[in-house]
Parts: structure tokens; sequence; C-alpha cells
């Protein structure tokens, strides 16, 4: 669903829009964070911050691919704000299946396991550029670095999670 509203009525159309953002919004932070709590207040910030550009005179058009793109700035600056560590809880690498139809899911687990041991910086880059579908340039923009240090930094996180990734899994 997308509006076109103009300034006044644009924070009705964002109304009208939530019952179907929400739980794509905050299923776009669950996925991310691995914390409810953490998905649940950047759910709020996302909201928050598209209620605020619905009231300006000339307002985004309002649609859920839009209240995404405000998802991935909070996200972007939840993890600038970060200090600490932060770790994604999944299940223990599991043994090889032998029926294909596991290989997906095992893959998407033993990948999440992966990412759960990557530091920060290589966790986002990497969440960024494969989870997102982001190109360089907008990475870039996102962690607040030049596209060639992203460009570097996105060299080192693959290497990373290859050295991470169980050697029976590697393609």
């Amino acid at each position: 669903m997308s509006a076109e509203p103009n300034g006044t009525d644009a924070p009705r159309a964002l109304l009208a829009l939530y019952d179907d953002a929400l739980p794509v919004v905050y299923g776009y932070f669950v996925r991310r964070c691995g914390d409810r709590g953490t998905a649940e207040d950047l759910t709020s910030e996302t909201f928050l911050a598209a209620m605020d550009a619905a009231r300006k005179s000339a307002p985004p058009p309002l649609s859920v691919p839009w209240l995404l793109g405000v998802a991935r700035h909070k996200l972007a600056d939840h993890y600038r704000r970060r200090h600490d560590r932060f770790s994604v809880p999944v299940a223990e690498v599991p043994e090889r299946e032998e029926s294909d139809h596991w290989d997906a899911e095992l893959d998407r687990i033993v990948a999440e396991s992966v990412l759960a041991r990557l530091t920060e910086q290589h966790r986002t880059v990497l969440a960024l550029r494969y989870m997102d579908d982001c190109t360089v340039p907008e990475c870039a923009e996102l962690i607040g670095r030049t596209v060639y240090a992203t460009e570097a930094l996105l060299v080192r996180a693959r290497r990373a999670f290859r050295a991470h990734y169980p050697e029976g899994r590697k393609s």
C-alpha cells in the first residue's frame, strides 16, 4: 500500500498504513537484532521518525518500502551507538543432514551462527550488503565510511566469515 498525501493528509495516511507495515518493520528488526526488546525499540523509533516526516510540508511518498528504508537507517544508527559486542542467540551448528530438503534451513542456521561470532562491524556490513541488498556505496553511507574503506571492510568481513564457516559446509 502506498500513499501520495499532501502535508495535512500524510499523518492519516501513515496511520492507515500502520497495520500493514508494523509486522514487516518489526520482522525486519527481529531478524537482524536477535533481541525482541531492541527490535521493539527500533520499530518505535522508525514509526516516530516516519510521523515526523509525514508532518512536514512536503512529506515523502509513504509506503512499506519507504518505511523499510527508514528502518535500515535506524538499524545503522543503532549499530553506530553500540559500544559493547552484540551477540545473536542461535542454535548450535547442526550436523549435516542427508536429506536435501533440510539443506537450505541448515545453511541458514549455520550462517546465523557464524555471523554471531563475527565482530559487530563485520556483521553489520555483511548484513547490509547481503541481507538488505545494499550496494557498497549505500553500505558506506549507512555505516559512515568511505566507499573504499567499506570495500576493504567487506573483504575482511567475508574472510572472517569463511574462516568461521564449518569446513564440511563450504561450497
